[in-house]
């Protein structure tokens, strides 16, 4: 009863409908670029209230109903000019000082404890777990691939994770720095899990690389994010997150099952 709750949490970290806001994810860096979002947007936010506001102000304050006239001596001021070209660079350099720090974080995969390689085929997913003998493919669930082909609009009552289940869902570690290699076979794909905070390209003939590290146990779904051919809306990504003691026991049963 007690892992309820952990659940229920980390199934919150994926989009959910009519989401507004980008949400915070359950990484390290899903939370960087959750606060790099947040300060350019209340940047924007307080720049929208003042330049609107000066603009309701002028309309309605210095309106011709109400006598206003224009003064015609009026030509610059160099304070002012010198004034709205400094704050937008002040602005701009708040904003790209953490963002460029955080992204450089982003393709840091030095120090990771473990190395998952991805590669995209039409339309699946195939998993190695490098240096541990433990590979597989993850494909749409049959019960998903079934209900697309019948014809019939399916219903949350049909399925509850219409087209976000898979038949072998991709078991990590939580608290573990995993690297990923990510790669095609075929055409560009493009791996993708919200709730991890990053996407990257699988491309033939070249190995991107990526990291992460989930704090949360849990489910996270993602899907294909490049458009690879007429299956693309039908090869998700299942991401099962779960205590390290707990995943060296699966890996031993996937090592000891061959």
């Amino acid at each position: 009863m007690a892992a309820s709750p952990v659940l229920a949490f980390a199934q919150s970290a994926d989009p959910e409908r009519w989401q507004l806001n980008m949400g915070r994810g359950v990484t390290h860096l899903s939370n960087n670029a959750y606060e790099a979002h947040m300060l350019a947007l209340w940047i924007c936010v307080a720049i929208g209230v003042l330049v609107f506001g000066a603009m309701a102000v002028a309309m309605f304050r210095f309106r011709k109903s109400k006598g206003a006239v224009p003064d015609r001596d009026f030509t610059h001021s160099t304070r002012l000019e010198i004034l709205w070209t400094v704050i937008p660079v002040v602005l701009l350099v708040l904003m790209a000082a953490p963002a460029t720090t955080k992204l450089i974080a982003m393709y840091d995969t030095r120090d990771a404890e473990m190395t998952v390689k991805v590669t995209g085929y039409q339309w699946m997913w195939k998993y190695e777990y490098l240096g541990e003998g433990v590979e597989f493919t993850s494909r749409l669930d049959r019960k998903s691939d079934a209900l697309r082909q019948s014809g019939v609009v399916p219903t949350a009552a049909d399925h509850a994770n219409y087209l976000l289940d898979v038949d072998n869902v991709l078991v990590l570690p939580t608290d573990t720095k995993i690297r990923f290699v990510i790669t095609a076979d075929d055409v560009i794909h493009a791996w993708w899990v919200p709730a991890l905070g990053w996407k990257q390209d699988a491309v033939p003939g070249i190995v991107n690389e990526a990291w992460t590290d989930i704090s949360t146990p849990g489910i996270y779904r993602g899907q294909c994010a490049e458009l690879c051919g007429k299956d693309h809306g039908f090869m998700p990504i299942v991401v099962k997150a779960v205590p390290p003691a707990e995943y060296r026991q699966w890996l031993a049963a996937q090592q000891a099952g061959g």
